[in-house]
This record gives structure tokens, C-alpha cells and sequence, in this order.
């Protein structure tokens, strides 16, 4: 990553700082070495692990460890796969259990097709890991008030949709994005809905302090091409926001002075 930015833009949730803004998952590789290649050119630091869909355990079948070092990136556990607030607690005290993991990823699911974030048993499960002393990072609907709701109750990180999982939409809603941003006071990451670098590199121009990219770098013709354009756009977009855009106008502005011109 460029110098500029690791040395002057490190970002920080519940306490650990980061020179990568992007976050990349582990799921729907079409093989571990494969994965391994792709997180290898995003430049991530943190990894999300779906703990009900990734063997962390058995030592008979292949494993994530032995591709993505825990060592080398931090392991961000999630409860994707989870539809009831229960199932989610149950989840995360397992990984906790299994690897010690205290940072982790809170999503709760509505039924398909839209697999909206179900926000009632979404807070109701925060509440519950909270109160266990984890540091939850929470998937949400982009709703300000519950999003705020949420960092209220403690939550480290803010996680509002872009468009619906697996869907490649972008970013549906920017103002509601932008609102959640200028209301919090902790972390807000873009996750579901990427669809290729031109969408991290927008969700990062609106201010977003990261973006969470699964489906569009694995199941990508190319996964670790698409990686490295994924970390080429996160790049480009904080750059951007940090230089401050231009107004937008409704009517031309000359690139050069109007006056003073050779007759």
C-alpha cells in the first residue's frame, strides 16, 4: 500500500489499528490456495471467517489455517449462515472458545430471497455478546436510527449494507450511508453489495472507513486480479475523500481564467 497512506491513514476498531481498508472474506473460493493468492494481493490485514462454514478445527480435512496464517491477519469470526439471534450468540461463543476470537461479526439473517438484515434479532443478539465482553463489529440495515441504536449500545464498528448479499448492486443508497457516517462516532465499513473496484472505490468517497468485499473477488473470473483492483479502488476512493471533492455544479467552469486572454 502506498507509504502515504499506511504512514498517515491508519484506521482503528476497538483498539487495533490498520494500514489496509479493506477487509476481505474467506468464503466461496473455489479452493484454499486460491484464497490464500487472492487475500494475498487485497493487501487485507483482517479476514472474516464464516465459523459455521469453514473448518477451523478438524485436523483431518483441509484447513484455513494452514493458507491464512492467524499469525499474519486477524481472524474476524462471523455468524453468516445464521437466522436467529440464538444461533448467532451460540456461534460466536463456540469461535470464542475455539480460538480465542474477541473481535467479531455479528449478522443475523432474514429468510431468502432478500436475506435482509433482521434488525430486531440483530440488536437482540448485540446485546446478549456485549454483555459477554465481546467487541462486535454488526452487520445492519442502512437505517441511521438503528445504526446509531446500535453504537450506542456499544457496539465497536457499524456495518449498513450496500445492496443485498452476494448481489453486485453497489451502493443502493448513499445518503443513508453518508448519514449513518456523520452521526457515528465508531467505525462505518460497507459490507454486501460490491460488485467490482468501482464500488468500494464510491463507498470509500463517501467516507466509509473500510469495506468488507466477499463474492466479488472469489467468485470473480480472475479472483486475484480482482483483489488487487479491489485494493487499487479502496486506495483511490480514501485518497479522493481525504483530497476533498469538488462541488458539483449545474453549469460549466472554465479549467482556465476568463480574463486576461491574448486577442
Amino acid at each position: 500500500m502506498d507509504a502515504y497512506v499506511t504512514a498517515e491513514d491508519d484506521w482503528v476498531v476497538a483498539g487495533r489499528s490498520f494500514g489496509s481498508r479493506l477487509i476481505v472474506g474467506t468464503g466461496k473460493y473455489k479452493d484454499l490456495p486460491t484464497t490464500a493468492a487472492a487475500i494475498e494481493a487485497s493487501g487485507a490485514e483482517v479476514v472474516t471467517v464464516a465459523v459455521r462454514r469453514v473448518n477451523l478445527s478438524d485436523p483431518k480435512a483441509p484447513m484455513l489455517q494452514d493458507y491464512v496464517s492467524p499469525a499474519r491477519y486477524t481472524y474476524l469470526p462471523n455468524t453468516a449462515g445464521c437466522f436467529t439471534a440464538d444461533d448467532a450468540v451460540r456461534t460466536l461463543r463456540l469461535a470464542r472458545e475455539a480460538g480465542g476470537w474477541n473481535l467479531v461479526k455479528l449478522e443475523v439473517l432474514g429468510p431468502p430471497p432478500t436475506l435482509y438484515p433482521d434488525m430486531p434479532a440483530t440488536l437482540e443478539a448485540a446485546a446478549a455478546l456485549i454483555k459477554d465482553g465481546f467487541e462486535v463489529m454488526v452487520y445492519c440495515s442502512d437505517d441511521p436510527i438503528l445504526a446509531k441504536r446500535l453504537e450506542e449500545m456499544g457496539c465497536v464498528a457499524i456495518m449498513p449494507l450496500g445492496a443485498p448479499i452476494g448481489s453486485g448492486l453497489g451502493v443502493q443508497n448513499p445518503l443513508l450511508i453518508q448519514m449513518i457516517i456523520q452521526n457515528a462516532r465508531v467505525p462505518v465499513l460497507v459490507d454486501a453489495g460490491v460488485g467490482t473496484a468501482y464500488d468500494a472505490t464510491f463507498a470509500m468517497e463517501l467516507g466509509c472507513d473500510a469495506v468488507l468485499v466477499n463474492s466479488a473477488i472469489a467468485l470473480a473470473d480472475d479472483p486475484v486480479l480482482m483483489a488487487r483492483a479491489m485494493k487499487a479502488g479502496v486506495e483511490a476512493g480514501r485518497l479522493a475523500f481525504r483530497a476533498g471533492r469538488i462541488p458539483r455544479i449545474n453549469v460549466a467552469n472554465p479549467s482556465s481564467p476568463m480574463t486576461g486572454l491574448i486577442r
